[in-house]
């Protein structure tokens, strides 16, 4: 099979089969594992030469290696040092030494070789769970965070590992590889790289040409991969080292921009050629053994890491999505074994195993996400813990959310003597907001019995800061059937839910963009040197024109089409008063 043919089958292959498992939302490394399997020699057979392909295939790791240099600023380094070094490194080092010494035990090997092993299988796929977790929308999450922070330790400790594995003896070619030349070549790129990259970028970016600029960025990252595979060390160490230099550089983002594109390509090129590589037949002469060790590793490695995020501070929330998501084995893999298989510190047999064993661990993993999603669904059918005491003494307010809305509130209320109980439903909240001196209780206000218990009936005005719209609406409509009276004022995410809001009788909703909206816009007003008399009038006309086509449209929300008539006519007549009001006050300023 031709070159040509070869490469339109796996594209063929990638897009026919990775969209199908991102809509099932299996993940798209897994689609990409398959469609290498598809075409491979387990397949239809369509790659003649699958080893080849796949360390062409490593530049996408290369490629990812460099981005991730880019994104290692000091200022953000710093700023997750606590997650990065404390959290990361703690991951690794436990289930590294927990992981190197079972298998050095179970496969007899020796403490070089399970130090190895246990380093390279304790590290999880960059690959596949970020990707996941922007999917999912998950990275801002207490556990997206740190599953950010960890993984970012992994990959800095992938240029040590990959550094390591020729001097511990494993039968690579020695030629040309001087651990000390090495060293020294990589301290002078460090030194002088950060100017001469600096250089070459303003070089080309006066040209403007974007073809020039992307041919750049590549030569970059390229040529500092083969420079350092050429003294002994790693491609992928070249490729890091080439972002981390140019990462305070301003010429950053675009280069991220830029690269992107071929580093997505080349790593699903990377594990549809892992596909094709695996050793299937070990599925068929050894299903047990090699279906056991991937399901030991996801075990394994989830069970350390819960362990040791439960002993950590504040980790009681995030433990156990944090293991489900760390707990698959890591595309570096690929590569160390494919190191390792060449020499004597590891059997071919055993490589070969871990090589598939990983991949299928990878292949759970999504699973593994779906599992977790269905336990937090069962977890939050009943409170994480019984609800806090309330105080005894009637409060003037009670404020249900106590976020970012909620605590700018409760501060208003306290510097004016104002007595309040805030509750919440997040344990991490709330111990975030105790430890600053502010008290607020757990429980959930959509429960009838914790409002009564907040005695919210005695209350005069009732603030509802929720953040998520449903839970919003909930509370608002169990507190206006059971206390008819009470004053609600309501915190609205946007029109719509302020729109359902209204509906259920809460007449004062504040969306929660507006007011910060206005604020910015009559900072620019001023900035464009208009009157400040002319700035008022236009912020209070906009606002009360605002508030009247809120009310107008809260008729006919259902009703897409009046909706947007209702918006147009607004608009038309917020402009034609705004006129009318200019020329009246033209001629006064002339007088």
């Amino acid at each position: 099979m031709t070159s040509l043919t070869t490469f339109a089958a796996l594209i063929a292959a990638a897009v026919l089969l990775v969209p199908l498992f991102k809509r099932a939302r299996l993940g798209t490394v897994l689609g990409y594992l398959v469609a290498g399997v598809l075409v491979g020699p387990f397949g239809l057979n369509l790659v003649g030469d699958p080893e080849s392909l796949l360390h062409t295939a490593e530049l996408g790791i290369v490629l990812l290696l460099f981005v991730i240099g880019l994104e290692l600023q000091p200022s953000r380094l710093w700023a997750l040092r606590r997650q990065v070094f404390g959290l990361g490194a703690l991951q690794l080092i436990g289930c590294g030494t927990v992981i190197g010494t079972v298998v050095a035990v179970g496969f007899g090997l020796s403490i070089k070789a399970g130090v190895l092993l246990g380093w390279t299988l304790a590290l999880s796929s960059t690959a596949l769970v970020l990707p996941t977790l922007a999917e999912r929308k998950e990275l801002t999450s207490q556990y997206g965070r740190e599953s950010f922070a960890i993984l970012l330790f992994q990959d800095l400790s992938v240029i040590p590992l990959l550094a390591l594995i020729p001097l511990l003896d494993v039968g690579l070619p020695k030629a040309g590889r001087n651990p000390l030349m090495g060293l020294l070549v990589l301290l002078v790129v460090v030194l002088v790289g950060r100017r001469v990259l600096h250089w070459v970028f303003v070089y080309v970016a006066r040209f403007g040409s974007r073809e020039l600029f992307t041919a750049a960025a590549l030569l970059c990252a390229l040529g500092l991969a083969s420079l350092m595979e050429a003294v002994g060390l790693s491609m992928s160490m070249g490729a890091f080292v080439a972002g981390v230099l140019l990462a305070d550089s301003e010429f950053r983002h675009e280069l991220e921009a830029t690269i992107d594109p071929f580093k997505g390509l080349l790593l699903g090129l990377f594990f549809m050629a892992v596909g094709m590589n695996a050793n299937l037949d070990l599925l068929g002469t050894m299903p047990v053994r090699v279906i056991s060790f991937a399901l030991g590793l996801l075990a394994l490695k989830a069970s350390v890491l819960w362990v040791l995020r439960r002993i950590a501070p504040d980790g009681i929330d995030s433990a156990r999505p944090l293991a489900f998501a760390l707990a698959q084995g890591g595309e570096f893999a690929f590569v160390v074994f494919s190191m390792v298989e060449q020499g004597r510190l590891v059997p071919i047999r055993v490589a070969d195993q871990m090589t598939l064993a990983v991949a299928l661990s990878m292949a759970f993993a999504p699973l593994l996400f779906i599992a977790n999603d269905w336990l937090a669904k069962r977890d939050a059918k009943r409170p994480a813990r019984d609800y806090d005491p309330m105080p005894t003494d009637p409060p003037t307010v009670v404020i249900a959310g106590f976020g970012r809305v909620g605590q700018v509130i409760g501060r208003l209320l306290m510097k004016q003597g104002i007595r309040f109980t805030a509750v919440d439903n997040d344990p991490e909240q709330i111990e975030t907001v105790r430890r600053f001196g502010m008290q607020v209780y757990y429980g959930d206000a959509a429960h009838l019995a914790l409002l009564e218990s907040a005695q919210v009936g005695s209350a005069k005005v009732f603030v509802l800061a929720i953040d998520d719209v449903e839970r919003s609406l909930q509370v608002a409509e169990l507190v206006r059937r059971h206390f008819p009276k009470l004053a609600i004022v309501a915190r609205a995410r946007n029109r719509f839910h302020a729109y359902r809001l209204i509906d259920l009788g809460v007449t004062v909703q504040v969306r929660e963009t507006l007011l910060s909206s206005i604020e910015i816009g009559r900072g620019v007003l001023e900035n464009l040197g208009l009157d400040e008399n002319e700035i008022a009038k236009t912020v209070a006309r906009f606002v009360e024109a605002d508030r009247m086509l809120l009310s107008r449209q809260q008729a006919v929300y259902h009703d897409e089409q009046q909706l947007i008539q209702t918006s147009k006519e607004a608009r038309a007549e917020l402009a034609s008063i705004l006129d009318l009001e200019r020329k009246q006050a033209k001629p006064a300023k002339a007088e």
